[in-house]
């Protein structure tokens, strides 16, 4: 095992799948395989309490990646190391491909800015899914703070979200060098406003964040519940558009469906321009794939490209995962994997998709939409009902191709008849009415995520 920060680089990969950002930032920031004898990996970690919280909580989930990418693996072994260059290593929502040219500088975030300089437009791959987004970012850039301000972009995980938004903040600065920029996601600011309150700094951090001249904030979602920290972000929100300077959410679904948001503040989200993300097409994949494997100077079969494209379909993040491990395989080796290698690895290492029920989707609509889900099952022709249940056969049908009399039958004991119809009905609405697509659209990210 010649190459620990390769291994490590695409175990880090599969884990952060699993592993909340926040956590995955707290926890593996900072670490690093030390040595490697008999099978056994040493991890160094920064302190003792690291030590021991990764043994405790991620222990299984460690062994489990590593030796997915090294069966001969054995045990870890978890030793308190300081790394040789402390910077602040940045662990990023989409990883990058491995390779030997890769400049080690793009595995950094400016402490600065907290933008991580990877993050740029030249490489972010546009396709139909996101081009819209895009094209809205474009246009923030060339008249910061006096169009769609905010901009508010939401979609799945693992879609480049957090990619697009960087982008803005790294094209600024690169072009405007005078203007103050600040990335920041919702857990870091409420820790730092927590963190203001404790120790008696809320001036101080007041000062900080209504310096910027442009703000972007991730997953704002997170914010639900948490009242103070959502006063705190209205008013800060305020006082940075009255000053015309540009503000860039992101969140995993629209304003409007982010619970126990303050109205005031979901107001304040609703005032620019919202646009979503959606899942990458097979073609967008694909060039996906290319422009990764052309960026780091790397070589894989056509054939092989294609194959890793068609099979992962939901994100971008699991997308690029599969590549990371099939050239960190390929390198290990020594040599290129063959098709019939990389199906093998693909089907070993690929999490396979979760099972989803009738009663699964139906919890998920209902709650949605806010209604009780014992109504949908109920002989009631309400519209607040009617609409909600026909999503549901839509739904059911369209992407998990269940037959009609078995939808029919679980959905209240009603007539095949009476699926095809909401079906199709379905089906040719979301072709004109853009708000009811995309509430298809974050209900099916909401099944995604379970």
């Amino acid at each position: 095992m010649s190459d620990h920060k390769t291994l490590w680089e695409n175990a880090l990969v599969d884990i952060e799948i699993e592993v909340s950002r926040a956590n995955f930032g707290t926890w593996f920031r900072n670490t690093r395989i030390v040595k490697d004898e008999d099978g056994v990996i040493f991890l160094g970690v920064p302190n003792a309490f690291v030590k021991d919280w990764l043994f405790k909580k991620y222990h299984k989930s460690i062994l489990r990646s590593l030796r997915q990418l090294m069966p001969e693996i054995r045990a870890v072994e978890y030793t308190i190391s300081k790394n040789e260059k402390p910077e602040n290593i940045n662990l990023p929502s989409t990883a990058p491909a491995i390779s030997p040219q890769m400049d080690l500088a793009e595995m950094y975030t400016n402490r600065e800015d907290n933008l991580n300089p990877k993050y740029v437009f030249d490489s972010f791959i546009v396709g139909p899914f996101n081009e819209l987004a895009h094209a809205a970012t474009q246009a923030v850039v060339k008249k910061l703070g006096q169009i769609y301000n905010p901009l508010f972009i939401y979609g799945g995980t693992g879609l480049g979200k957090t990619h697009l938004i960087q982008s803005v903040g790294n094209y600024v600065k690169k072009n405007n060098p005078g203007k103050k920029i600040f990335y920041v996601t919702s857990e870091q600011f409420t820790v730092d406003y927590v963190s203001s309150m404790q120790h008696n700094r809320i001036n101080t951090f007041k000062e900080k964040y209504r310096k910027y001249d442009i703000l972007i904030m991730d997953d704002v979602q997170f914010f639900a519940k948490k009242e103070k920290t959502q006063e705190e972000l209205f008013h800060l929100f305020n006082h940075l558009h009255d000053n015309n300077k540009q503000i860039i959410f992101s969140s995993d679904k629209a304003p409007k469906y982010i619970p126990d948001l303050e109205e005031r503040l979901r107001s304040r989200f609703e005032g620019g321009m919202i646009v979503d993300v959606s899942k990458p097409d097979y073609e967008s994949r694909l060039a996906i794939l290319n422009n990764k494997i052309h960026q780091n100077q790397l070589t894989l079969a056509p054939e092989s490209l294609e194959y890793i494209a068609e099979v992962i379909q939901d994100n971008i993040r699991e997308l690029e995962g599969c590549l990371n491990t099939v050239i960190c395989q390929s390198q290990l080796k020594n040599r290129p994997l063959s098709l019939s290698e990389i199906k093998t690895l693909i089907k070993n290492n690929v999490k396979p998709k979760k099972m989803v029920s009738v009663k699964d989707v139906a919890d998920i609509v209902a709650n949605f939409y806010h209604i009780n889900e014992k109504n949908l099952y109920e002989k009631t022709r309400k519209k607040e009902v009617v609409k909600p249940r026909q999503v549901i056969m839509y739904l059911l049908r369209e992407d998990f191709n269940t037959s009609y009399p078995y939808i029919g039958q679980k959905l209240g004991g009603r007539d095949h008849t009476t699926v095809i119809h909401a079906y199709e009905k379905i089906k040719k609405d979301i072709t004109n009415n853009e708000p009811l697509a995309q509430e298809i659209e974050q209900i099916r990210n909401l099944i995604l995520q379970g």
